[in-house]
């Protein structure tokens, strides 16, 4: 037999000497053998007990080990060797009752030497037994690991400290996944005392909202995992892990866990933020093509409907009650709209007056047309706003998917053309799209299409209508863009603008125009030795843009035209009420010399209170005050008060629409200063307009 260490355990190991036992028989051989090992081997304490537990030899290695002569010690039960809170839990006889049973036994723990200290103890039991199969007794091995479990208990006492010390929840879980030690951080974490953790299953830390499988596993990196805190409330943490083996060979897991809550409630916050309406916290238009374009991608997809609202005369409450009137109306029909929703329906909000309701499954609700009369009937009402009642109703356009539709926007797109046939046949109505519909906004898909290559591509042209003044000379002249079309040939704003508003594409619209149209007046010819200016009108590219500033002054950059001669033309509703920001921007391009104009004024609803802290240098008179024109009319009256006004905010007024020499006479008479129109000339192309300036002949 001998006696060898393998990976920190001391195992026993017999040879049988066949030759040698013929003589002695085979369990006295095996005596023998132990006897000479337990005699040359003086580090380990080696011993033999018998079948009760007495002590039956003694090597100098268990005399120097314990402090007991073999005199003193052989004859006596080896229970002496233990504690007395060992001796209490009987845990001796266990050993032996455990080596009796499976031939061997391994156990660490502290034993006692005669002098009464303790010391740490790897102690190994072997049961031998006769040939015939009966218990002759036991051997046992002691090695003293003292030294090496101080070290283990330091580096676990270290351990500790630093579990201690680490703001990160920290647990350890033994081979089966219970928790076996946790530090403060991870008690405060979840909201409990280290005892009550104390051998609770992993998974049985997860919150209900947790669904990514078991808690403890192998993650290459962090895992975002829910706890539960003692009081329920879900903790976000994010969580790694590490496997580790025991001295013993038991697997153990290492798990720490980061608290994110706050984190992750910030991230919802703008996850809720980037899908919500701020004003009604209804979706709003990036969650509803969301949710669009998976029902119309999955299952059950012929039985989605999406109905398109648009609240009847908004923008007159908006002009006449103020925009804080506007949206106390907007939350208001929010809350009938969510108040009042059959199950399986979803309510949003796009932008302005328009609301979209998106429902699932439009059988379940008594159908499409059902539904419509359901949401128009929640949108009628009447609202107090600022004291008096004001009557609501909406437009509701309806549609489901047909063999064409492929994403959400076809199918609001349907809805939003089925509305605006609503709205044409009176206020509160109800429309349901139809094949002829779905046909036209095809078509409109089919132009869209094609008017952002015409942007891409350069393949639309500007035309120019002079601006005159008083002795007919050009000061300036206006940028009309026109769309040379392939197949239907010249095509005008009326035609192609509705598709640009529809596709989304004025802003990139306006932004052709208005580098295209600066860069070929810069090489205009004077006229009378004064340059001449150059107007854009902008429908895309506002003040609120968050760009607006750049694109403009990046515009007059690459072009190489002076500033003062760039005029941006805006309409009266988009620069009433302006925040500060986009003021801001305006006032920054008026310091460089830029000009603003007012177009159309007059159609709008504002007061003349509202429009003098407009940002604006220019007052163009919509042409509706001109056509009728005449001595004593009421529009000749209303002509000569813009002109009064325009002067006592020290701005320039602009008359449009002027078509004959009367008119021109009159608006001269009330002080009008520059004169657009067909009189002087129509738009043209840009060489007869670029001929036309350099003849330098007075118009017409």
């Amino acid at each position: 037999m001998q006696v060898r260490v393998h990976s920190g355990a001391i195992i026993l190991q017999t040879k049988n000497d066949l030759t040698h036992s013929e003589h002695l028989g085979f369990p006295q051989a095996q005596e023998v053998g132990l006897d000479l090992l337990a005699t040359a081997i003086n580090e380990y304490a080696i011993y033999m007990l018998d079948a009760n537990g007495t002590v039956t030899s003694w090597n100098p290695g268990a005399e120097h080990m314990k402090g007991y002569r073999s005199d003193e010690i052989v004859g006596r039960y080896f229970s002496v060797f233990y504690p007395p809170e060992a001796v209490a839990e009987r845990r001796p006889e266990r050993e032996l009752e455990h080596a009796a049973r499976t031939g061997y036994h391994q156990a660490e723990g502290w034993l006692v030497r005669k002098d009464g200290t303790r010391f740490w103890a790897h102690v190994v039991t072997a049961a031998l037994r006769s040939s015939d199969g009966s218990l002759r007794g036991f051997a046992k091995v002691t090695r003293d690991d003292t030294e090496s479990h101080t070290r283990l208990e330091r580096s676990s006492e270290r351990f500790t400290n630093l579990m201690g010390l680490t703001p990160v929840g920290i647990a350890l879980f033994d081979d089966s996944y219970r928790l076996a030690r946790a530090n403060d951080a991870l008690c405060d974490l979840l909201g409990s005392e280290i005892s009550e953790l104390h051998g609770t299953r992993a998974d049985d830390l997860r919150h209900p909202q947790d669904r990514s499988g078991p808690l403890v596993m192998i993650s290459d990196a962090p895992t975002h995992r829910i706890l539960k805190r003692a009081d329920g409330r879900p903790v976000h943490c994010d969580l790694r892990c590490a496997a580790a083996v025991e001295d013993d060979g038991r697997l153990f897991w290492l798990v720490a866990f980061q608290d994110i809550t706050e984190r992750h409630q910030r991230a919802e916050e703008l996850r809720y933020q980037a899908t919500h309406d701020s004003l009604t916290g209804l979706f709003n238009r990036r969650a509803v093509k969301e949710l669009l374009d998976e029902l119309v991608r999955g299952p059950g997809a012929e039985r989605v409907g999406v109905l398109f609202c648009d609240i009847d005369n908004f923008k007159r409450v908006n002009d006449s009650l103020g925009h804080d009137a506007g949206d106390e109306l907007v939350a208001n029909l929010a809350r009938r709209l969510r108040s009042g929703m059959p199950p399986g329906c979803v309510p949003a909000r796009l932008s302005g007056d328009e609301f979209v309701v998106v429902c699932r499954d439009v059988d379940a609700v008594g159908g499409l047309e059902a539904l419509g009369k359901t949401v128009s009937g929640l949108l009628r009402t009447v609202v107090r706003l600022q004291g008096q009642p004001v009557q609501v109703s909406a437009a509701v356009g309806c549609a489901m998917p047909d063999g064409t539709v492929t994403c959400g926007d076809d199918l609001l797109r349907f809805a939003d053309a089925a509305m605006y046939r609503a709205k044409r046949r009176g206020p509160g109505r109800v429309a349901l799209a139809d094949p002829g519909l779905a046909q036209a906004i095809n078509r409109q898909l089919r132009l869209e299409a094609e008017l952002r290559e015409a942007i891409d591509n350069d393949d639309l042209v500007l035309h120019y209508q002079p601006v005159v003044d008083a002795a007919g000379h050009v000061v300036s002249a206006e940028a009309l863009v026109r769309w040379q079309h392939s197949e239907h040939g010249l095509l005008y704003p009326d035609v192609f603008l509705p598709v640009a508003e529809q596709g989304d594409l004025l802003r990139d619209l306006d932004r052709w125009v208005l580098r295209t149209a600066l860069h070929r007046a810069a090489r205009w010819p004077t006229v009378r030795g004064r340059p001449v200016g150059i107007a854009v009108n902008l429908a895309g590219l506002l003040p609120d843009d968050p760009e607006f500033t750049a694109e403009v002054t990046g515009a007059i950059a690459e072009s190489g035209i002076e500033p003062d001669r760039v005029v941006l033309e805006l309409v009266e509703t988009v620069l009433v009420d302006l925040p500060s920001g986009p003021r801001r921007a305006m006032l920054e391009l008026v310091d460089r010399g830029v000009r603003f104009a007012v177009d159309d004024f007059g159609t709008g609803y504002s007061s003349l209170a509202r429009i003098k802290d407009l940002p604006a240098q220019i007052i163009k008179a919509d042409r509706s005050f001109v056509s009728d024109l005449g001595v004593g009319s009421r529009d000749l009256a209303v002509a000569r008060a813009v002109a009064e006004f325009a002067r006592a905010l020290d701005c320039q007024t602009v008359a449009e629409g002027v078509e004959t020499a009367e008119q021109f006479n009159l608006l001269a008479s009330v002080g009008i200063d520059v004169y657009q129109g067909f009189l002087f000339a129509r738009p043209i192309e840009e060489d007869r307009f670029t001929a036309l300036l350099e003849q330098g002949l007075p118009l017409p």
